[in-house]
């Protein structure tokens, strides 16, 4: 059940003198209500009052929900009804959030009908709460990691001439059904020598030359949530300086796990990679932010970056993963998904970050 997250949402909304919070986002709803659906260009809406009223606003061509709170009045309507005139009337006050993700059309509609509304942007509360996992939540996000970790370890040894990018994507399709997750987290980064210097290199029909560096960046959801992990293997034997090139990223993703536990900054993570990376003469070539926050959605909101200088809490899961792209030549980047703990981090990923070389079959 989802009524303590509810419950302290309405808290955060007393705390911050909202009369409202108006939730849109498919991924936010369901974190609150367990409700799953994919509304289109339809209303779908989730209008909590800091009174304690909840209401779920649903088009009759929306799935029937199973097991709602009791507390959750589902409003139904029909296509071309004025829902919003109705919605207008339920709110309880002047001042209301809103969700980043609704669409403007709505806010505007919403506002002529009512002028006076003052909006603010909610999602920062729903953001706050959605960063801090549960130890449910946290579970089901190491048991997604263990699967992926299965499924790399099973995509490296298909690495071999007569696979192309896409067809190494089909077999990881095959590799995820088997494991029983639930499809593609983001569409797979499966890149080839010189196409991994593009950070989103969309597969292609390229099969690997012996020497090549390998990006593999994969993802599927387990139960709802989310797996992304990277590694960069070699086909066949890599050039010296390709090999320095991976030590260099390893190293940097390694000092800035070192560095990750509840007090520091986020900045200085960022800071511990890129200036390894700097001090190498790559600094250049590292071109992202270290990582990204993670859950049921693979990028949500959290900056892992050198501009954002909020402090790491107990909790949250992110990713890091720093990398070094050289264009028309190489690309390595080595991410693995971190959990805070109390007095510093889990690393729910555990396939090795040692060079791995495959060695080519015959042609």
């Amino acid at each position: 059940m989802k009524d303590y997250r509810i419950q302290s949402l309405i808290q955060s909304m007393t705390d911050n003198q909202l009369d409202n919070l108006l939730i849109s986002d498919p991924a936010s709803i369901y974190y609150y209500t367990g409700y799953r659906n994919q509304p289109g260009e339809r209303l779908y809406l989730l209008n909590i009052s800091s009174a304690g009223q909840v209401q779920l606003y649903l088009n009759r061509l929306f799935p029937q929900p199973q097991d709602l709170q009791s507390e959750i009045e589902v409003i139904w309507y029909s296509d071309g009804e004025p829902i919003l005139a109705k919605l207008v009337e339920q709110l309880t006050g002047l001042k209301i959030g809103i969700d980043k993700y609704w669409p403007s059309h709505f806010l505007l509609e919403l506002l002529a009908l009512n002028p006076e509304l003052h909006p603010l942007n909610g999602s920062v509360l729903v953001d706050q709460q959605r960063a801090i996992k549960s130890l449910d939540e946290q579970e089901l996000m190491a048991k997604a990691s263990e699967l992926n970790d299965q499924a790399m370890e099973a995509i490296i040894h298909q690495v071999q001439y007569g696979f192309s990018e896409l067809t190494m994507v089909n077999k990881l399709r095959e590799i995820y059904q088997d494991l029983n997750m639930d499809g593609f987290s983001f569409e797979p980064i499966i890149a080839y020598g010189g196409n991994g210097a593009d950070p989103h290199h969309e597969t292609n029909q390229d099969q690997p030359e012996i020497g090549d560096a390998v990006v593999i960046d994969i993802g599927a959801f387990y139960q709802g949530y989310a797996s992304d992990m990277t590694r960069t293997v070699f086909y066949g034997q890599p050039s010296q300086e390709h090999l320095e090139i991976y030590d260099i990223v390893r190293r940097a993703n390694e000092a800035a796990i070192a560095q990750i536990r509840p007090g520091v900054s986020f900045a200085d993570i960022d800071l511990t990679a890129r200036n390894l990376i700097e001090q190498a003469g790559y600094g250049a070539y590292f071109t992202h932010r270290l990582g990204h926050f993670i859950g049921q959605e693979t990028h949500e909101a959290g900056d892992v970056s050198q501009y954002n200088h909020d402090l790491i809490k107990a909790g949250q899961i992110f990713s890091v993963e720093p990398g070094i792209y050289l264009p028309d030549d190489i690309g390595v980047r080595i991410e693995d998904l971190i959990l805070v703990t109390e007095d510093g981090c889990q690393v729910l990923n555990h396939v090795t970050k040692e060079p791995i070389i495959i060695q080519p079959k015959a042609e």
